[in-house]
């Protein structure tokens, strides 16, 4: 769909409202809705959702059953502001205001205020640990940094998923959604049954004792990764050598076939830039999805307004995952225990969280290593260059010299399918190195404490005389790994557990004026991470209320975000290359000794063009093309850092029944982590280096986690709509606009913006239509924009969407019928490059409740 016929979707929307502004039947108006509500997360204490002194959205269960999508996890993609991206079916990532990716280390996920990331990632997977859709009372979202209330990871912004409390929402909830995709050929699956059930039962026996267990289990054939475009096109420009004849052919889902299994070889006087023949993602992965969590909570309340809860949560997760490769998640394990204690003066807290990735693997490294078990790299080759003179002697074309060498030499190879290659690939994701193997084989432990109080509720009389309220908090957070010998290591003991300790304070004062119309809030935070100095962050907000039903806002506040475990401890061998931590414990003289693989991919062209074009020796060339070849400038890891400039206004109108929330942000950062290539010859003579590096076998090459030296700069701003016709018609519209301003001193090492400029999204709710049938709409377009990573770079196209659903209430049995289906026309889209084309999904889902026990 255009952005003319949204345009067109919000005009006759808000025509509609004007029409019937003096209706009668307004009984249940937005007023209740958003006037009354609470939230807790934008400030850390409860407050009035209009008089949020920074951007906060909410998504209530209530409203996401309303709409076409499965869950109300899903169902944030309507939420004003908010991007999804959708490396699986099984796994969505919730991000705001640009620099997206699918691991986005940027943004934080909590349950109930505990966060449920996984350890050695620093990000949450997915809502895997999260609370079922039955438990969800809603999910509260800060679009922007969070960092001055949460510190690590929360620059990007933070989503809080509330749950169901058992004292006040006893009962037992049974939940059977059984759906279908893969339907109409989208890709090489006949249709596939999808199936999630969850379950709630939630017991109050007493005003003191109260207990709650939640299980959910989802099964199903993920969508499919099969982009076939090349990401080599120019490797051989310079022989006329492209498309289906290019012999570095590299595919976006094709692995085993990238830039580290790919060689320069000179056959009959030119140079040929050949790789390895990989694999296909879908001939050698598993797109089953069997993902399974439970929990199960106890409370009690000694008396009123305190209360002690001991939670525990584990998940199961089968499914793909995707980061600078495609991973495939087996028998990957999540436990976490909590508790926590809070009063209305002071809240304490304690979790931790055990990871173990199970028999997890590298679809890369399972690629590369397939090939390499029935062949060497130095066989494979070697029997390609004999093959193609060969070729060219019995009068074969270039081209077709280059196909015949290939086949020649794939000779023996492993086919998918077949029971050779089965028995490899069961050795292969059982080897923990990379080098030889897939396996991904972490283990690794979050421990985390903290505490707030609020002085003004330890001291009433004194705070209520001064009309302020002042909150103080410290927390403390500790990983541990287990090192693996392959992904981690502990560089000062091997013996020992890795550990990466980071310690937070602030205190927030806020005050009122003007007989409370205008409220004023001024919050400082100080983190100490190991390997850093101490770092301060500081938030300034405003809020002015000259009606109840108008609400300015304006905050400026500033963002630091610590390295993860992987970007600050990884040591992974990987077809060649080493992925090195960047902090100086991990990757000493690296920086200072290596050259960037950018600067030798273009030596390394140019050697060749010069070769193939003027005639030169390749020794010549590489004399004459030396000087492109340029030092690493980077150095070691520090925290990236963001400021942060936001206004907005939330109010009502149109007799109290239009909800209105705008918000515009002006973000600047730097020091953004990022990888950079680079390598180290080998060889101790300066004269000998442009030759080193000419060869991928004569250099040590390294990936490392370091900083952009630019500075970027990034501004957007929102717009949503809510209006209730009647008791039985609502409308919800949102616009969001995000925009990547400029780039100071750009280095080309600037993390992928990867954020679509236009997302709108608009939601028609019809409820009780007839009889107890109720139904809605919601149709959603983003522009194509530009992604960057790893894997792969590119455009992501523009496409928009349908979901759809009509649900029926069965008031005598309890039960709750809803028909519905996502892209409900079917249209494959792309939510990210690299990951897979997404189709329709449509199912039914019987949800049975009773509050009796």
């Amino acid at each position: 769909m255009n952005q003319k016929l949204y345009l067109l979707f919000i005009f006759v929307s808000l025509k509609s409202f004007s029409q019937v502004e003096n209706s009668k039947a307004k009984q249940d108006s937005i007023k209740k809705e958003e006037l009354n509500e609470i939230v807790i997360t934008a400030s850390r204490r409860s407050e009035n959702f209009m008089h949020s002194p920074i951007s906060i959205e909410q998504l209530k269960s209530a409203e996401a059953k309303k709409m076409g999508s499965p869950s109300i996890y899903e169902a944030l993609e309507n939420v004003k502001g908010v991007q999804i991206i959708t490396p699986s079916l099984g796994f969505k990532v919730i991000n705001t205001r640009g620099f997206a990716n699918s691991t986005n280390v940027r943004f934080a996920q909590l349950v109930d205020g505990i966060d449920n990331q996984a350890p050695h990632l620093g990000a949450p997977i997915a809502n895997a640990l999260g609370a079922n859709d039955l438990d969800i009372d809603k999910i509260e979202i800060i679009p922007g940094t969070a960092a001055a209330l949460y510190g690590m990871n929360a620059i990007n912004g933070l989503a809080n998923i509330q749950t169901k409390n058992p004292f006040e929402y006893e009962g037992v909830s049974i939940q059977q959604l059984t759906g279908v995709n893969h339907v109409g050929n989208i890709d090489r699956f006949s249709p596939k049954i999808y199936s999630q059930f969850n379950l709630r039962f939630a017991k109050a026996f007493n005003q003191k004792f109260a207990f709650k267990i939640n299980a959910s289990t989802t099964g199903g054939t993920d969508w499919v990764a099969d982009d076939r475009t090349d990401l080599a096109p120019n490797a051989n420009i310079s022989t006329n050598l492209s498309g289906a004849d290019n012999p570095a052919y590299d595919e976006v889902n094709g692995y085993g076939n990238e830039s580290a299994n790919r060689k320069t070889l000179n056959l009959n006087g030119k140079n040929y830039v050949v790789a390895r023949t990989g694999y296909r993602e879908t001939d050698i992965t598993d797109y089953d999805i069997k993902n399974y969590k439970a929990d199960v909570g106890f409370y009690f309340r000694p008396k009123t307004g305190n209360e002690l809860a001991v939670t525990y949560k584990t998940a199961l997760i089968n499914t793909i995952y995707q980061r600078s490769n495609r991973f495939r998640l087996d028998d990957y394990t999540l436990n976490q225990v909590a508790v926590d204690y809070h009063t209305p003066i002071f809240q304490v807290k304690a979790y931790a969280t055990t990871e173990n990735t199970g028999n997890s693997y590298n679809l890369r490294s399972l690629a590369e290593n397939m090939d390499r078990a029935y062949k060497s790299d130095d066989k494979w080759f070697a029997d390609y260059t004999t093959a193609y003179k060969n070729a060219i002697t019995n009068g074969a074309a270039i081209a077709d010299a280059h196909k015949i060498a290939r086949t020649t030499s794939d000779q023996g190879r492993f086919e998918p399918g077949t029971e050779a290659y089965e028995n490899k690939e069961n050795e292969l994701i059982n080897i923990n190195n990379w080098d030889i193997g897939a396996a991904l084989r972490v283990k690794s432990t979050l421990v985390h404490g903290e505490g707030l109080i609020n002085w003004d509720k330890a001291f009433a009389s004194f705070f209520e005389k001064i009309e302020t309220k002042l909150l103080s908090g410290l927390d403390y957070r500790n990983y541990i790994i287990v090192p693996d010998g392959n992904y981690f290591i502990n560089p000062v003991s091997a013996s020992k557990n890795l550990t990466y300790q980071k310690t937070g304070a602030f205190t927030q004062v806020t005050k009122d004026f003007l007989g409370s119309k205008l409220r004023l809030g001024a919050t400082i935070r100080m983190d100490k991470a190991d390997y850093f100095e101490a770092k301060f962050t500081p938030q300034f907000t405003a809020v002015y209320s000259p009606k109840e039903s108008l609400n300015f806002r304006a905050s400026y506040q500033n963002g630091y975000r610590f390295p993860s475990i992987f970007e600050g401890f990884s040591n992974v061998n990987s077809g060649g290359v080493k992925r090195v931590g960047g902090l100086r414990i991990m990757s000493d003289g690296i920086f200072e000794n290596s050259y960037t693989k950018a600067s030798i991919d273009k030596f390394q062209a140019q050697v060749n063009s010069d070769v193939n074009t003027l005639g030169l020796t390749q020794a010549q060339a590489i004399e004459k093309n030396k000087n492109t070849i340029q030092k690493n400038p980077y150095t070691y890891l520090e925290p990236e850092f963001v400021k942060s400039f936001e206004i907005g206004f939330r109010g009502m109108a149109l007799n109290k029944n239009l909800f209105i929330d705008a918000d515009f942000y002006y973000n600047s950062y730097k020091n953004f982590i990022a990888q950079v290539e680079a390598s180290i010859p080998n060889t101790t003579d300066p004269n000998l280096f442009p030759t080193s590096l000419y060869s991928r076998t004569t250099q040590s090459r390294y990936r490392l986690w370091t900083n952009s030296k630019s500075k970027i700069y990034n501004y957007g701003g929102s717009l949503g709509l809510k209006y209730r016709f009647d008791n039985t018609f609502s409308a919800l519209t949102n616009v969001t606009y995000t925009k990547l301003d400029r780039t100071d001193d750009k280095d080309g090492l600037e993390d992928g913006f990867n954020t679509p400029e236009f997302n709108v999204n608009g939601t028609l709710i019809a409820e009780n239509i007839w009889k107890n049938f109720g139904a809605s709409a919601t149709a959603r377009y983003q522009n194509n924009f530009d992604y960057v990573s790893f894997l792969v770079s590119g455009t992501v196209p523009a496409y928009w969407s349908m979901d759809a659903q009509i649900n029926y209430n069965f008031q005598k049995s309890g039960i709750k019928a809803k028909l519905g289906g996502t892209n409900i026309l079917n249209k494959p889209y792309t939510s990210i490059l690299g990951g897979p084309a997404i189709g329709g999904l449509y199912y039914l889902s019987l949800t049975w409740e009773t509050s009796k026990i």
